[in-house]
């Protein structure tokens, strides 16, 4: 829909004039405020205007309000960050315990470098799987997207097709950020836990970038046993969960439209939708 505004620079009009007009835009709490609802938008905007802010509904990081969209019942759909269409259902019959044995000298450099990285998030998160999970999403995120831009790339230097893989890797990084902001409706991560997130994203990011430069299936082989420790942590999960060390509460709106969760949905369930996505992609790097 953003690419569809820029067209005749219109975006860049908007943003001009804005800036023109002297409208702030929001700094701190953009990333809060991209996992609301449209109608708690409204009611933030609402209160803002009641301070003499402005009452227009911010639809999306440009100030832009998006085109109204509806459910296949013709109710409003309420969120911003993804679309009806991006929605389905996980599938929970996959195998779980599909590994891959490392042969290859780049297989066992792959692994090992996974399970070496194991540890120290151990000792640091122990059993608070909720922020753990917090933690692993932001890295997760990384390579798809990492990957599907340097494809993407390779694709306009070559003048050819990617084969699919571009539009494969891109939306896989967009399941993980999904992953991403539905623990965040669970559990908040503290102020180091964030600062956390800043260094690990960028020396990640940047290594990721240039082990895909220098072997994309070694970079494809990192993010397969990344995926397998990533069901290992969310299987610890659901134990924690059945045993009631966590509690399991009711699952957050933004999980129950995007998996399409049945009636009365828990965090068990989330977890489970998570864990089987975590599963597809591991088959897939």
């Amino acid at each position: 829909r953003v690419a569809r505004l820029t067209m005749g620079g219109r975006l860049f009009s908007a943003v001009k004039g804005a800036a023109a007009e002297g409208e702030k835009f929001p700094v701190m709490g953009v990333r809060w405020r991209s996992s609301l609802t449209l109608g708690e938008k409204e009611q933030v905007n609402n209160k803002n205007s009641e301070d003499g802010g402005n009452k227009e509904v911010v639809a999306s990081y440009w100030g832009i309000k998006g085109e109204e969209v509806k459910k296949e019942d013709g109710t409003p759909w309420k969120w911003n960050c993804f679309r009806p269409w991006e929605t389905y259902q996980a599938d929970l019959t996959i195998d779980l315990k599909k590994h891959h044995v490392p042969t290859t000298f780049l297989d066992k450099l792959a692994y090992w470098t996974v399970k070496s990285l194991r540890f120290p998030t151990d000792v640091f998160f122990q059993r608070r799987y909720g922020c753990r999970a917090m933690m692993l999403e932001t890295v997760a995120a990384v390579p798809g997207m990492v990957g599907g831009m340097l494809l993407h790339c390779k694709s306009l230097r070559r003048f050819e097709h990617s084969g699919g893989w571009i539009k494969t890797l891109l939306d896989e990084a967009e399941n993980e950020r999904m992953h991403l902001m539905t623990f965040m409706e669970v559990s908040q991560p503290r102020w180091y836990e964030r600062a956390l997130v800043f260094t690990v994203q960028g020396v990640f990011f940047n290594a990721y970038f240039l082990a895909y430069l220098a072997s994309p299936k070694l970079a494809h082989r990192v993010v397969g046993y990344l995926e397998e420790e990533a069901i290992h942590s969310y299987t610890e999960f659901l134990k924690e969960l059945d045993k009631g060390t966590i509690e399991n509460v009711p699952a957050p709106a933004i999980a129950i439209d995007y998996w399409r969760l049945p009636v009365d949905p828990t965090l068990r369930d989330v977890v489970m939708v998570v864990r089987a996505d975590e599963a597809h992609l591991r088959d897939v790097n």
